[in-house]
C-alpha cells in the first residue's frame, strides 16, 4: 500500500506546473513542508517491517529528491520568465517604424515618364535578354559594327558564322522599339524605360548596367522640327522654364540625321562653370530621325512614314538634378545615401 502511494506521488510531482512564485510556494508547502505529503510518508516509515525498510527507504529518498529537483526547476523557470518580462516596459510608447523612400533613379524615371505621357506617349516594355535581330540587325547595325564586339556587349550565346543567332543582354532599350515596329503599324508613339547592360569597367563615371528611357514617334509627315519642339518641352519641364537646348550633329546607326542634345547649365545659367567645363552646356541625350533602312527592315513603308527617336540616360539626368558625382552610389543601397531623397517625392 505504501509503495503504491509513493509511485502515485511520483507521477503527480512529475506533472507539476507553476507560473509564478505564489503557485510555486504552494506546491513546496503541499509536498515538502513539515506537514507535506512527502514528509508524511517519511513519518509512516517507522511502521514498515524491518525486512522491507531498505527498499522503502530507497524509494522515499528517490521521491524526496524528485520533489526537490522539480520545485527547484520550476523556481528557475519562474525567475527566467520574470527577468524576461522585466525587460519589456509595456507602458513605453512604441517606436515609430521607419518609412522607406523611393530610389532617386525611380524618382527621376517617373518624372520623365510623366512629361512624355502628357505629350501622348505610351509605355512599352520588352525583355532584357534579347536576340541579335531586335538589338542590332533590325536597327541598321552592320555585321562588323563595334557595338557587336565583346568590349561593349554581354553575349550569352554567340555564333561567329551567323550573328542572328546571338543572344545578348540588351545594350539599349531600342530593342523594345524594334519589337513594337515589327509587330504594329503607325501611328506609333511610345517611350521605353528599362535597364540596359554594357561590358564596361565600373568607375565613378561608368557602370556595367544603367537605365534608359527611349522614345519613338512614327507617323506621316513627322519632321525634325517636331523632334526639336518635343525635346525643348521636355527640357523646360524637367529643368525649368529658362532652360535652353542646342542640337549638335552626331551619328547613330538607327537615325539619320542624328544629333546630341545639350541643355544650358542649370548651375551657372549658361555662363560657364566647372560643372559644364566652362562651356555653358551639358549633354543629356541622343536623338535623330529614324533611318529609312530601319523602317523598311521592320515592315514599315519608309516612303509613306517618317519618325524620330531619342534616348535619355536616367543616371545622367539624376546626376544633373541631384549632383550625384559617383554612379556607384545608385547601386550600393547605402541607407545614408537613400535617406537624402526622402523629401524629393
Amino acid at each position: 500500500m505504501l509503495l503504491e502511494r509513493i509511485e502515485a506521488l511520483k507521477a503527480q510531482i512529475a506533472e507539476l506546473q507553476a507560473n509564478n512564485e505564489e503557485a510555486l510556494e504552494a506546491l513546496r508547502i503541499k509536498y515538502l513542508s513539515k506537514k507535506g505529503e512527502v514528509t508524511a510518508l517519511f513519518n509512516e516509515f517507522r511502521n514498515v517491517p524491518a525486512e522491507q525498510k531498505r527498499e522503502f527507504g530507497q524509494r522515499l529518498n528517490e521521491l524526496k529528491t524528485l520533489a526537490t529537483e522539480k520545485i527547484n526547476a520550476l523556481r528557475d523557470s519562474c525567475k527566467a520568465g520574470e527577468s524576461k518580462a522585466a525587460k519589456i516596459d509595456i507602458t513605453r510608447p512604441a517606436a515609430a517604424e521607419e518609412i522607406g523612400t523611393r530610389h532617386p533613379l525611380t524618382l527621376v524615371r517617373k518624372e520623365i515618364i510623366r512629361i512624355f505621357e502628357r505629350l501622348g506617349f505610351t509605355l512599352a516594355d520588352g525583355p532584357e535578354v534579347e536576340d541579335d535581330l531586335h538589338v542590332f540587325t533590325s536597327l541598321n547595325f552592320a555585321a562588323d559594327h563595334p557595338a557587336r564586339d565583346m568590349q561593349d556587349t554581354f553575349f550569352i550565346a554567340s555564333d561567329e558564322n551567323d550573328v542572328t543567332r546571338n543572344i545578348v543582354l540588351r545594350s539599349h532599350t531600342s530593342s523594345v522599339q524594334s519589337r513594337v515596329m515589327l509587330s504594329s503599324q503607325p501611328p506609333i508613339r511610345i517611350i521605353c524605360p528599362g535597364r540596359v547592360y554594357r561590358n564596361e569597367a565600373i568607375t565613378a563615371r561608368a557602370h556595367c548596367f544603367f537605365h534608359q528611357i527611349e522614345g519613338l514617334y512614327i507617323d506621316k509627315n513627322v519632321s525634325f522640327a517636331d523632334l526639336k519642339q518635343v525635346l525643348l518641352y521636355f527640357a523646360k519641364e524637367l529643368f525649368g522654364p529658362e532652360t535652353k537646348i542646342r542640337l549638335r550633329p552626331s551619328y547613330f546607326p538607327f537615325t539619320e540625321p542624328s544629333a546630341e542634345m545639350d541643355v544650358s547649365c542649370m548651375l551657372c545659367g549658361g555662363k560657364g562653370c566647372s560643372f559644364c567645363k566652362n562651356t555653358g552646356w551639358v549633354e543629356i541625350l541622343g536623338c535623330g530621325m529614324v533611318d529609312p533602312n530601319v523602317l523598311d527592315a521592320c515592315g514599315i513603308d519608309s516612303k509613306e512614314y517618317t519618325g524620330y527617336a531619342f534616348g535619355v540616360g536616367v543616371e545622367r539626368i539624376t546626376n544633373l538634378k541631384y549632383m550625384v558625382k559617383d554612379l556607384r552610389m545608385f547601386s550600393e543601397n547605402d541607407v545614408r545615401f537613400l535617406r537624402e531623397f526622402e523629401t524629393a517625392h
